[in-house]
């Protein structure tokens, strides 16, 4: 089991530069964890999609279907005071702690593209590169 952030969810459904490692880490670990907020983030990327015509409201409607089927019963809620513990102790988000604390909590690896989580959190984050050729 892995601990994927919002970004790799959305680079295995929308087409991307990491589309196809993101597709690799799916092959070499199809266990993906999330706290529960990648629904709302990943909801605002397709909102994005859809104001730019991107892709229709089937369509993305479709990408959320998928990926809810993909990460179904992997989905964490997350105690707040371990989110703030991390906040404090770097400049990430609250929403990006929720996804270092589960990976903490899990004792699992974090896969990211997120170059201020890798570099504030290098015992809990890999990058999606590294995870794959690893």
């Amino acid at each position: 089991m892995i601990v994927v952030d919002t970004n790799i969810i959305g680079y295995l459904y929308l087409t991307s530069d990491y589309s196809t490692l993101a597709e690799y880490a799916l092959l070499k670990d199809p266990l993906w964890s999330a706290p529960i907020l990648w629904r709302s983030e990943l909801r605002n990327v397709l909102a994005l999609y859809i104001r730019k015509e991107i892709l229709s409201l089937a369509e993305a409607q479709g990408v959320m279907e998928e990926a809810s089927r993909l990460m179904q019963d992997r989905e964490y809620e997350v105690i707040s005071r371990q989110v703030l513990e991390l906040v404090a102790m770097s400049s990430c988000s609250a929403y990006d702690c929720e996804f270092v604390a589960l990976a903490k909590d899990l004792d699992v690896p974090l896969v990211t593209t997120d170059k201020q989580i890798l570099k504030q959190f290098p015992r809990s984050a890999i990058s999606l590169k590294s995870y794959v050729s690893a």
